[in-house]
Parts: C-alpha cells; sequence; structure tokens
C-alpha cells in the first residue's frame, strides 16, 4: 500500500477509534479523498490547487471552460492520469533527489525573479501550500522523466524518414497547422459505447458550426484528448506526419474548416485545418554559428592532487609559455587531458559553449594566437590557447535536427497517448468528487453526449 493512502486510513482509523467523550478541539479534520488510484489516492486539496492553477491560466478568458462539473472532471482525470505515471516511473527505477528538487524549484524562483524564499512567500500570499508545490514539481519532473526514458526506448526517427521530409520541403510541399477533437471510447467498445461517442461527436459538431462555441472552445468543453485544455491544437505537421485517414482530406480542405468526424483507433474524431504554409519558407533564413579553434593544458584536480598544488602547477606552465615554450610542445609533454595531449591539446573546432560557460568565456576574451591565464572549472586547471575563428553554416544541420524533432515527436505523441490509455484503461478508480462520483471506474466510460445544445450549463 502506498505511503499516501496508508497515512489517510491510519488517520481515519485514528479519529474513529477516540472515546464519544472526547473534547471536540481533539477531533483532527480528515481531508476529503477526490479520487482513489490503485493504492493510492488524488485529495480534493490536489484537486483544489489544480482547478484554481487552471482558472488562473483563462483569466479574462473564463467563457472558454466548460461549466464547472465537467472542467473538476477533466482536471481529475489529468490527476489521476499522473498519479499513474508517477507510479509507473517509480516501478520504473524513475527517482527525484532532494537535491534535484532543491534545484527545480531554484531555478523556478529565478525565472520569476525571486529567491526561495521569495517564491515561499509568494505561494503563501497566493494560499498555496511550499511542500504542495514542491510534491507538485517532483510529479512533473517525474512524468516527464517518464516520457523521456518511454522515448528513448520506442521511438526511433530514421535517417530516410528526415531525408524524405526535407525532400518534400524541397519540392515545395505544405505544412498544415491542425487542431482536432477527441471523443474517446474504450477498447472493445459496445455497439452502445460506439452510438453514445458518434451521438456526441455528432452534437460537437453541430455546435461549432451553428456558432455557439468556437473549435478551440468546444476542445476544452468536450475533448477527451490530454491537450484539451490547450485547445486540442497539435501545431504545424507536414503530410507525411499526419495519418492517412486524413491526410487525403487535408489537402483538398481550406483554413478553417472542419474535418470529420471519423473513427479512429482512441475514439471519434474532428480536425480542423488552421492555416497552411509553404514548408519550404518554414525553416527561415540561413543559420550561422561562430566557431573556434583551441588548445589547451589541463591539469586535474583530484584525491592525488589537491587545488593548490595543481595551481602552482598550472601557473609554471603558464610561465614557461610566456617565457618562449611552444604551447602545443608543453601541452604535450604535460596536459593530464589525455584525450588531446597527443595533438598538442587541440580541442577543434566548436561553438563558444561546448565545453560550458567559464570555458567559453576565456575563448571569446581571446584574439587569435592569445594564451589565457590559468581559469578553474570542474576538471582541474586550464590554459587555453585560441588559434583561430570561423563562421559555420549550420542551416542544414540543424534544419535536420529540427525535423528529426518533429517527426519524433508526433510518433511520441501517437505512442505515448496510447500507453496513457492503456495505463488508465488497466487501473482501478473510484472518483469521490463532483459529478464524476461513482462507486467504481476501471476503465473509465466515455463522457455522455452533449444535449442538442451543449453549450448551456
Amino acid at each position: 500500500m502506498s505511503p499516501r493512502l496508508s497515512a489517510t486510513l491510519l488517520a481515519v482509523a485514528a479519529a474513529l477509534s477516540l472515546p464519544f467523550a472526547a473534547p471536540a478541539q481533539q477531533l483532527q479534520p480528515v481531508e476529503r479523498i477526490a479520487a482513489i488510484v490503485d493504492e493510492d489516492v488524488v485529495l480534493q486539496s490536489e484537486l483544489d490547487l489544480a482547478m484554481r492553477n487552471i482558472v488562473a491560466q483563462y483569466a479574462g478568458r473564463e467563457d472558454q471552460l466548460p461549466p464547472r462539473a465537467v472542467l473538476e472532471r477533466q482536471v481529475l482525470e489529468r490527476l489521476v492520469l499522473t498519479r499513474l505515471q508517477v507510479e509507473r516511473a517509480r516501478g520504473n527505477g524513475i527517482r527525484i533527489s532532494d537535491q534535484e528538487l532543491n534545484q527545480a524549484v531554484a531555478a523556478i524562483a529565478q525565472q520569476n525573479g525571486l529567491t526561495v524564499d521569495g517564491l515561499r512567500q509568494r505561494l503563501a500570499a497566493d494560499g498555496l501550500s511550499f511542500e504542495d508545490f514542491r510534491r507538485s514539481l517532483a510529479d512533473e519532473i517525474m512524468t516527464q522523466r517518464l516520457r523521456q526514458s518511454f522515448a528513448q526506448s520506442r521511438i526511433n526517427v530514421s535517417e530516410s524518414e528526415v531525408d524524405a521530409a526535407i525532400a518534400q520541403e524541397a519540392s515545395g510541399g505544405r505544412q498544415y497547422h491542425l487542431a482536432h477533437i477527441l471523443v474517446g471510447v474504450p477498447e472493445g467498445a459496445t455497439a452502445e459505447q460506439l452510438a453514445t461517442g458518434q451521438r456526441k461527436i455528432d452534437g460537437i459538431k453541430s455546435v461549432i458550426e451553428r456558432g455557439e462555441l468556437t473549435f478551440n472552445a468546444a476542445a476544452v468543453r468536450y475533448s477527451d484528448s490530454p491537450n484539451a485544455l490547450e485547445g486540442g491544437d497539435l501545431g504545424w505537421r507536414s503530410l507525411d506526419e499526419i495519418p492517412s485517414a486524413f491526410s487525403r482530406m487535408i489537402t483538398d480542405a481550406q483554413p478553417g474548416q472542419i474535418i470529420g468526424p471519423i473513427r479512429g483507433p482512441s475514439g471519434f474524431q474532428l480536425l480542423q485545418l488552421v492555416e497552411v504554409r509553404d514548408a519550404s519558407t518554414a525553416g527561415g533564413p540561413a543559420q550561422t554559428v561562430t566557431e573556434y579553434n583551441v588548445r589547451h593544458i589541463l591539469v586535474r584536480v583530484n584525491d592525488r592532487q589537491d587545488d593548490a598544488t595543481a595551481k602552482a602547477r598550472i601557473d609554471t606552465l603558464r610561465a614557461r609559455i610566456a617565457g618562449g615554450a611552444e604551447f602545443d610542445a608543453v601541452a604535450r609533454e604535460s596536459s593530464e587531458d589525455t584525450n588531446t595531449r597527443g595533438q598538442g591539446g587541440d580541442l577543434g573546432w566548436f561553438p563558444a559553449d561546448a565545453f560550458g560557460p567559464d570555458f567559453g568565456r576565456q575563448v571569446t576574451a581571446l584574439a587569435d594566437g592569445g594564451v589565457s591565464q590559468p581559469f578553474r572549472t570542474e576538471a582541474g586547471w586550464h590554459v587555453i590557447q585560441r588559434i583561430g575563428e570561423r563562421q559555420t553554416d549550420v542551416t542544414d544541420t540543424n534544419r535536420r535536427a529540427q525535423v528529426r524533432e518533429t517527426i519524433g515527436r508526433r510518433k511520441l505523441e501517437e505512442e505515448f497517448n496510447r500507453y496513457l490509455a492503456e495505463l488508465r484503461g488497466e487501473a482501478y478508480v473510484v472518483f469521490r468528487t463532483g459529478a464524476g462520483a461513482s462507486d467504481a471506474q476501471a476503465p473509465a466510460e466515455a463522457p455522455a453526449a452533449p444535449a442538442a445544445t451543449p453549450s448551456g450549463g
């Protein structure tokens, strides 16, 4: 049994074991449970916090949100999925240390122009617990690492796929900005569940066509997709990144047009073509990067050589170079970097930040031929000599990396969403709050079809 559930049950047991004559002030309130997820729970306070965050994101656009009961159900489903992912990540051996979490908190504080104490005070002013914030952040990091692990083990993009996508761009291919709405149905759905899904997707399309809701607002309100609260936005995609069931219809569609409904593996979908652009212009102008050719001498700091000893030695080597010794000769004789010593310390061509910001600052501060003063990095003490500088066209390299990332992201989205659906379908989930309350829900059924005018609350 998980620690969270154990603690909750212990609290309940302790409350029930108190004698009836106990003074009222001795009774401690037991926090409400919003949902049971396998052997874990989602607390009502977690749901309330997530709801406040969503509402804050839509400040000034509250009319785009669904009725509170529907939004609560959507947010609770997200929390359930997060809990399942965290548990799966732990089962896969993924961990986050206190040091890593502290660093993440400090980075968020810095991004907002605050100290950690200042962030704590800001959260308190907003009625948020610092510990709840840390717990939510830890969960987010765990789910990100699960996703990364999934991508590394299951997602592969071949060079031929990258070549094909770039060739299509070069031949004047197009890219399509898409959004979608999904009405999910469970695997092995019954005829009644399919009919319910069909009625719902038809009702949603009707509401959009009558102008009662925009496509994005309808996605926020009704879509079962994980990106529902982002308006169903799928971003820009080339034709080879779009399932063949849609691609043939998209090429004939006009911007703003709605395609579907179409039955797919996950349920019924509506697709909207938002914009179209020329793929040949999508990459933007040529891209160059400044690269430097540098030699270096390294004296390490380790168990056999403390910092003071290493510093004294690098000072001596620097003095020899200043006295007329050839830099590469000194590097071959004395550098402790075994990878470059045989080449006279030559590191080749690289961008300034390739070896970290401290090293990069020394490189950029020198003129060609110049030799630095000794400086310290995590590896030890260095002296460097800048040999040359050049501008390198990295347009093709960057474009290939961008295309590879786009194809990989599309594959990951499809595979990971299927993986999440399996996680959710196998889980035992009981909702204990709001319109989603039920005795048992494993897996969740598709939401009920909207009425003829589902914009009503």
